[in-house]
């Protein structure tokens, strides 16, 4: 079950639609979904949880909490709205393509991908838009 959360004004639009997106992201990596939670947020919510959580002084565009059990795939996924937005002019994207990045990053760390080496990052980059892909054709 996704469930989505709201510490900001933002609001996603056809909640299903990402719920049942989301779903076939897990189902895709040859997982199962259990219960996740997004809390869209700010930048000053989620620099907060950094610090608290972390102890990391950087602002950040999604920070996760794993519980997954196996193949069972659960956690919280925090995400900062303003760094959505930052970001996606940054890499030059729309905001719902950065949005759909990151809420796929989330669930691809909890099926055991990471990021924090040069080809981790660049397997990383590879699945995220895989993941992507997979929302416009079900669309």
């Amino acid at each position: 079950m996704v469930i989505f959360n709201y510490e900001t004004d933002f609001q996603l639009e056809n909640e299903s639609d990402y719920e049942q997106w989301i779903d076939a992201v897990i189902e895709s990596e040859g997982k199962e979904p259990g219960e996740i939670n997004y809390i869209f947020c700010d930048d000053e919510y989620l620099h907060n949880i950094n610090m608290q959580y972390l102890n990391h002084d950087t602002l950040t565009d999604i920070i996760s909490f794993d519980y997954c059990i196996g193949d069972l795939i659960s956690g919280d996924i925090f995400i900062s709205i303003e760094r959505v937005q930052d970001n996606a002019k940054d890499y030059e994207v729309s905001f719902n393509e950065e949005l759909l990045r990151v809420l796929a990053h989330g669930v691809l760390h909890y099926c055991g991908y990471k990021d924090k080496s040069e080809s981790e990052a660049l397997l990383m980059r590879s699945k995220e838009q895989e993941k992507i892909n997979m929302f416009h054709v079900e669309q």
